[in-house]
């Protein structure tokens, strides 16, 4: 497999032209799960991360962002430079994670969105949570202007979750509460354990993982005023820092595509709290060219080694030069 794995990637490099260029590979995450969950089939299992780490750290040169970032302007960056980046701040990157990450000497970041820690709940999970144990073939929210759900079946559940997150998440912050609330008053008691603790964190960042900004509770930044933005941006900042008694250089826009979830304006909010890099969610790679307050991500989802490398190989086309 490690030939096959090899040609792959050197294959992509070549058809991509870019076997000799200085460019930042920049991957997302959200959560590492210990196995399959059927109500979140996106997300990898430690086995698939394990294997993805491991490629990472056999073809790749994995730095911490800013470091990354620093070299990348500097003309110093190694070949094949990648940075792996978690969002939102679950548990898992500490239980599930960080032991991976520690197996392949690997670095990593977490943005965390700081209103979540100790026992909070984003509200998209709310209703995947609650969807989970709906046990009623029917799930009807006309009563709040939503639809009524087939909720027969475990997989009409998931759908059900992920099309009511879909429709509620352009929606004002106030708006997606009341969704999620409402769906929430129809089961019991949700898991309160889903988002890292403050002891968690510092053990991240004891642990050597860069700890970044996510805001404090993730609202899609376009929605909100320019002063609603700056104390989100801000206060998020200053809940980690005091936390881990450290200050915080990285930032990531929550859901982080340009213009539908943030704006020029919000770049400059940013750069005002004192963040010295950010990173979105348009695919590609960085260059010496790419704003360092707008660098693309990418994550290639395949199930097999070559096709990972392949992916990431040819996404390297792709430069983020504004």
């Amino acid at each position: 497999m490690a030939n096959w794995q090899q040609l792959a990637f050197r294959v992509g490099l070549s058809l991509a032209g870019l076997a000799g260029h200085q460019r930042l590979s920049i991957l997302i995450y959200h959560r590492v799960l210990p196995e399959r969950d059927w109500m979140r089939p996106a997300e990898p299992t430690a086995e698939e991360f394990g294997w993805q780490m491991q490629l990472l750290s056999r073809h790749f040169n994995v730095l911490p962002l800013n470091e990354a970032v620093r070299r990348l302007h500097a003309g110093c960056l190694p070949p094949r430079a990648a940075c792996v980046t978690f969002d939102d701040g679950y548990a898992d990157n500490a239980t599930v994670a960080l032991p991976v990450l520690q197996r392949y000497g690997l670095s990593a970041t977490v943005f965390v969105a700081s209103g979540y820690l100790n026992g909070g709940r984003m509200w998209n999970d709310t209703i995947v949570e609650s969807l989970r144990v709906y046990d009623q073939p029917v799930l009807d929210l006309t009563e709040i202007d939503f639809p009524r759900y087939d909720t027969s079946s475990q997989e009409q559940r998931r759908k059900a979750a992920y099309a009511i997150i879909r429709e509620g998440k352009y929606l004002p912050t106030g708006r997606r509460d009341e969704i999620a609330s409402c769906v929430a008053a129809r089961v019991g008691p949700l898991p309160d354990h889903l988002m890292l603790t403050s002891s968690q964190l510092r053990t991240l960042h004891h642990n050597g993982v860069e700890i970044g900004g996510h805001t404090v509770s993730h609202p899609i930044l376009t929605k909100l005023t320019l002063e609603q933005a700056r104390e989100q941006i801000q206060s998020g900042k200053a809940q980690l820092e005091a936390l881990l008694d450290a200050p915080l250089r990285v930032f990531a826009y929550p859901n982080g595509r340009r213009e539908k979830d943030y704006s020029d304006e919000h770049v400059s909010l940013v750069r005002e709290a004192g963040f010295e890099v950010a990173v979105a969610t348009n695919w590609g790679v960085s260059s010496s060219a790419t704003d360092v307050l707008q660098l693309p991500r990418f994550t290639p989802w395949d199930t097999s080694a070559p096709k990972y490398l392949l992916r990431m190989a040819l996404n390297m086309r792709q430069t983020a030069e504004s």
